[in-house]
């Protein structure tokens, strides 16, 4: 008697339930896809065409005015410092002159060179000339022009191609925002760069994602060996530059450091020659001078010393 009766308060339930409004609600989906038209290729043609640009591009000269924000959840803060001017020289394999002014006053807020193997920062304001390797990791959170590395700025400028390694295509989206603000979906392709640590293992070491709309990298993630987001740059605003297309907007952010720097194109030379004296840094007379590749580091060479 018991389960007829169960049965008959189901049945009941079940012929009440579509007549009542207070028992559900139905809500439309609100994820809003982009209507751009999009652009198809293979995991060869996107491996293809970065690789034409790492050939195409053999150096670079550029005005920037450089944005900078330091800070994050392990300094509690975030610190924006105003836009301040800047000169990039880039040529490969790993040549690297990068300076920053002071807003108004217009004098060197830092210069820094390097060869692709060794890095030499100078830092006026501190009286303060950094040597070391460019694979150097940082040591002073709290000095973020001493947290910078040549490496950083070099890879996210002149991406390097996919020769050796292994990359594997997915066909993903990003999150856009319409002119009103809204978000909105649009598919794009990734690709996943495994660079080989040995005969049988790999590590995760670049995230390239290409915009369906034109088929140009938008963003590439560098990762460390644990898995760690290293690097994060987003390139903008495509434009053609002595008839090369490269962005006209690069964001540079290192997530473990907590700093972001935005590079915003002024005017740009591609591929024009670069001579060797443009990569030279002296060391300043009387300059503090910090050699990061020795074990005391932070301890600083005295005015003077000939200590390399």
């Amino acid at each position: 008697m018991r389960r007829n009766a169960l049965l008959r308060a189901l049945v009941l339930f079940a012929a009440v339930l579509p007549a009542t409004g207070c028992l559900f609600r139905t809500r439309p989906v609100e994820e809003k896809y982009s209507k751009a038209p999009l652009k198809e290729s293979s995991q060869q043609g996107l491996i293809d065409i970065l690789n034409q640009q790492a050939a195409t591009l053999r150096s670079l000269k550029a005005t920037v005015d450089i944005d900078t924000s330091v800070g994050g959840v392990k300094k509690g803060h975030y610190t924006d410092y105003k836009e301040i001017r800047g000169y990039v020289l880039a040529r490969q394999p790993g040549s690297l002159h990068f300076i920053g002014l002071m807003p108004i006053v217009r004098t060197t807020a830092f210069d820094m060179v390097s060869d692709g193997e060794q890095f030499k920062l100078w830092i006026p304001s501190k009286n303060r000339f950094v040597v070391g390797r460019n694979q150097m990791p940082t040591q002073n959170a709290a000095q973020p022009l001493e947290n910078l590395r040549p490496q950083n700025i070099y890879d996210a400028l002149l991406i390097p191609p996919i020769d050796s390694d292994l990359a594997v295509m997915e066909k993903s989206y990003e999150t856009l925002h319409d002119a009103k603000g809204y978000p909105i979906l649009q598919d794009d392709y990734e690709l996943l760069v495994i660079r080989k640590k040995g005969e049988k293992e790999g590590v995760l070491s670049r995230k390239i994602v290409f915009s369906r709309t034109d088929l140009k990298p938008h963003r590439q993630i560098i990762y460390e060996e644990d898995g760690k987001v290293a690097t994060d740059a987003r390139y903008a605003e495509y434009k053609d530059y002595d008839g090369v297309s490269y962005p006209s907007r690069i964001e540079i952010r290192r997530p473990q450091e907590e700093y972001d720097i935005t590079l915003n194109m002024i005017k740009v030379e591609i591929n024009h020659p670069l001579s060797d004296d443009q990569f030279v840094l002296a060391q300043p007379a009387g300059a503090e001078v910090v050699h990061l590749d020795h074990a005391q580091s932070s301890l600083a060479a005295p005015p003077g010393s000939n200590r390399r």
